[in-house]
């Protein structure tokens, strides 16, 4: 590549967290775009689950947090059928709804991609690591160059462990979790990287958000350098 021509923007399709939703994670997100505004082009789609609303007193200032900027709470998957809620330590028998959302990511390749790369957030981070192991077992649908997961986790439902079995996940991925992260703490996100091949790490000091100070510039471009041109 010449020094005169600029590499296109890769294109990525975001996956947001649980009780997010494509526009509230775009929202949480805004840093991250400034950061590497040069290098990728955001492509955000919706869970195809709307999230109940919660009662139980056990789950007040959990909901009211989400309140703050979720008016269309919506998720990928829920942990306990009856309830139609997700928790990740939740050791399950069997979920509701992750097929459906496997096939809507499907979907959003087919009629929005090309897509270079996939980025998932929490949740979504866990679904992105299914859609890695679903694509390494030759699915047409699904081509990403590159994975990126934002506090990611292994999901602990027996009814996923097929997507856990087997070789290391090849696909390139950046692995990004934070060290005082309250909802899924470090060491689900450092489990995960059992699963693929040489990951890339990023870590932080903060909780659970997507970090994009200047000071992790250096190892997204470093990531994203790869892929491009």
């Amino acid at each position: 590549m010449s020094a005169s021509t600029v590499a296109a923007p890769l294109r990525v399709l975001c996956i947001h967290g649980y009780r997010q939703n494509s526009d509230s994670f775009r929202d949480k997100t805004g840093a991250l775009r400034k950061l590497l505004k040069k290098q990728i082009e955001w492509v955000y789609m919706n869970a195809p689950h709307s999230v109940p609303q919660r009662t139980d007193v056990v789950q007040e200032q959990e909901q009211k947090e989400a309140a703050k900027d979720e008016e269309d709470p919506r998720g990928w998957w829920f942990s306990d059928v009856q309830a139609r809620s997700f928790d990740a330590g939740q050791v399950c028998g069997a979920s509701l709804g992750l097929e459906e959302s496997l096939e809507a990511v499907k979907k959003a390749v087919r009629e929005l991609g090309p897509f270079d790369g996939i980025l998932g957030f929490s949740q979504g981070a866990a679904l992105v690591a299914m859609v890695c192991a679903v694509q390494e077992q030759v699915s047409p649908d699904l081509k990403f160059r590159f994975a990126i997961l934002v506090a990611g986790f292994q999901s602990v439902c027996a009814q996923h462990e097929r997507f856990y079995a087997g070789k290391a996940l090849t696909i390139p991925s950046l692995h990004v979790f934070g060290q005082k992260d309250g909802v899924i703490p470090d060491r689900l996100s450092r489990e995960l990287l059992l699963r693929f091949e040489n990951p890339q790490v990023l870590t932080h000091p903060g909780g659970h958000f997507v970090p994009a100070a200047s000071a992790h510039r250096q190892t997204y471009q470093e990531f994203l350098t790869r892929f491009q041109g």
